[in-house]
């Protein structure tokens, strides 16, 4: 019986992020689209406790020999430690050196942030990146990017042989539902949640522009809101408070909810005035999609891939730009015709993404890939 190897060991990752969102999700929709006579199983390196990276419907996790460094660094060195199955699908650039013979190798690349914009990265952070996405080009089966601006930009910063296939992500259902009342009351009981709010979503570290977002609501022509951020603190040791303090925002006027559940993350949502984004770099934006999911105006960057994920729903603004950024804000804000225009808009937008569509794109490549290595 054929296996689909999918490496979950990011969902055992001290903050998993958006990426975590993905392998999680994508897992799932792969075990439960999987055509007949395939199983999928999850993989991990060697941890006290993988109970994190169980994923219904996904046989394990697996776990590897190694720790999750020890892991990091032989795969990052070319050690042949091949994680098993007949297809192996790596969420994150954490993946084996290459392929065993008749074996394949599939490899999702998120952005090319680490080369374009390497400073929101520890040095070790981009370097590493840079190998391994440069390695996974070189010798991975196919590469899969989130968008087309993700996929141009890797033909410029690493160009290789491998194919290069565009897979968008999808909306969690309990994200694109209006949650029951009673939890309502429960997650605006915990953590003290305002009637309106401006929202931020996304581990909090530099290339999420939060520094922007909050100069730009300390300014006067940004909207009179409060603002909630919803994300783990990642590195970099971005301070809200203490940014918060340099621009003038009132302490009051700036809540931080942390890491918050999907469950919790869907009340959070759905009571947003609306959602922010001044991302300076990403490779897709899964904050954007799901607000436009649930029926939330969004405001995002310029970064490319935030401008294709939106298709034109949004509220575009130029990266790093407080001013510019606090006036879309509060022309939101402000503009309720404007307001329902951009809600019916953003959620036929979404509608086309979706994690279903996802498993059916990644099970024809997988399929495909099998097909090309056993020489069929």
């Amino acid at each position: 019986m054929p296996e689909l190897v999918v490496l979950t060991e990011q969902l055992l990752a001290p903050v998993p992020g958006g990426t975590g969102r993905y392998t999680r999700e994508l897992a799932a929709a792969l075990a439960a689209g999987a055509p007949v006579g395939w199983t999928v199983t999850g993989v991990t390196a060697r941890h006290p406790d993988p109970r994190p990276a169980v994923v219904s419907g996904v046989a394990g996790p697996r776990s590897l020999p190694l720790s999750r460094r020890a892991l990091t660094l032989a795969w990052e060195h070319g050690v042949p430690l091949w994680p098993g199955g007949d297809v192996v699908h790596a969420p994150t650039p954490l993946a084996p050196a290459a392929a065993r013979r008749g074996r394949g190798l599939v490899v999702t690349v998120h952005d090319t942030v680490p080369f374009t914009h390497p400073e929101t990265l520890t040095k070790r952070g981009a370097a590493w990146h840079q190998t391994m996405i440069k390695r996974a080009v070189a010798r991975a089966d196919a590469i899969v990017v989130p968008t087309a601006a993700v996929a141009a930009e890797l033909t410029r910063y690493a160009p290789g042989p491998a194919r290069v296939h565009v897979v968008g992500h999808g909306v969690p259902a309990v994200l694109r539902t209006p949650p029951d009342p009673a939890v309502v009351a429960d997650v605006v009981a915990k953590y003290r949640l305002p009637e309106a709010y401006v929202l931020a979503v996304g581990t909090v570290e530099p290339r999420k522009g939060l520094d922007v977002l909050i100069a730009a609501m300390a300014t006067s022509v940004g909207p009179d809101l409060p603002l909630v951020v919803a994300g783990p603190p990642g590195w970099g040791a971005v301070d809200l408070r203490g940014l918060a303090d340099q621009h003038g925002l009132p302490q009051s006027s700036l809540h931080t909810l942390g890491r918050v559940s999907d469950a919790e993350l869907a009340v959070v949502l759905h009571r947003a005035t609306v959602l922010a984004a001044p991302s300076r770099a990403e490779g897709f934006g899964l904050p954007v999609l799901e607000a436009m999911a649930a029926g939330v105006p969004v405001v995002h960057s310029d970064a490319p891939a935030l401008v294709e994920v939106a298709g034109g729903t949004g509220l575009v603004t130029r990266r790093d730009d407080p001013v510019g950024l606090a006036r879309a804000l509060r022309s939101v804000a402000e503009s309720p015709d404007r307001v329902a225009l951009m809600v019916s808009r953003g959620r036929a937008r979404a509608d086309i993404f979706t994690w279903e569509r996802a498993a059916e794109s990644l099970w024809r490549l997988h399929l495909q890939v099998h097909a090309t290595v056993r020489g069929g």
